[in-house]
């Protein structure tokens, strides 16, 4: 799988034992459902490793590919933007919508998924998963590993339910991948989520929301604090370079 520039769906590190390397990591924040670039900028400015900008035009969040790419522009280098996609088959259709959004990194989301080779070859990838009752962790083996989104599942909703899930189950499989937290997730939750889980990132639309696709400032300050917060507990105060 292609290697992008933060890590969010990247290479095996070559380093001995990766994933204590991770584990040992702050969480990452992923916030998704970008339709404003006033948005974008607050997310990046309390420190966002990455955005998703959805493609899947029945959304509420849905934003045309041209208006996605003149935000992604004004991005700061080290920023990930990713395009979530939903039910599509076509991989050529896809791989056109991510270079003309200029997205680094496609996320994909069932029933229907394109073919991985081919056209995709060249984007890192985000397998999203929803989280049914009858899931179980070792099911993910069955993908070929890699970057995991864990979603909940809704029979209407392929993505941004605002419903969590069993959190027992996310944490039992990172050990089949590296696991993005999503579903449902607030500013009154997600530290504890964080505790219990440890995922290598959470992902969050709804939760920090005023309408579908507009943020809302103070949630989203509320948000990365918690994060932080769960992360000075379970980590310790972070170091100075």
């Amino acid at each position: 799988m292609p290697e992008q520039n933060i890590g969010f769906a990247a290479k095996k590190s070559k380093i001995a034992n990766p994933k204590s390397k991770i584990e040992k990591m702050p969480t990452r924040v992923k916030i998704c459902g970008i339709t404003r670039w006033e948005d974008a900028q607050i997310a990046v400015e309390l420190g966002a490793a990455a955005l998703g900008f959805n493609f899947y035009p029945p959304s509420p969040r849905y934003i045309d590919p041209p208006a996605a790419r003149a935000i992604i522009l004004e991005l700061p280098q080290l920023i990930t933007a990713v395009g979530i996609f939903a039910n599509e088959s076509d991989g050529e259709h896809v791989a056109r919508v991510a270079k003309e959004s200029r997205v680094s990194v496609v996320q994909l989301h069932g029933p229907r998924f394109p073919p991985l080779d081919g056209a995709l070859a060249d984007f890192a990838r985000i397998r999203a998963v929803a989280v049914k009752e009858e899931f179980r962790p070792e099911m993910l083996r069955d993908l070929g590993g890699g970057t995991f989104l864990l979603d909940a599942f809704d029979a209407e909703l392929l993505g941004g339910t605002g419903n969590p899930f069993n959190w027992a189950v996310a944490r039992d499989a990172r050990r089949f991948g590296t696991i993005i937290l999503a579903g449902g997730l607030t500013p009154e939750n997600v530290g504890q989520a964080i505790r219990e889980v440890r995922p290598f990132a959470v992902d969050v639309a709804s939760g920090v929301e005023a309408s579908p696709g507009v943020k809302d400032e103070k949630k989203l300050r509320r948000f990365f604090a918690a994060v932080k917060e769960a992360d000075r507990v379970i980590y310790g105060e972070p170091q100075a370079w």
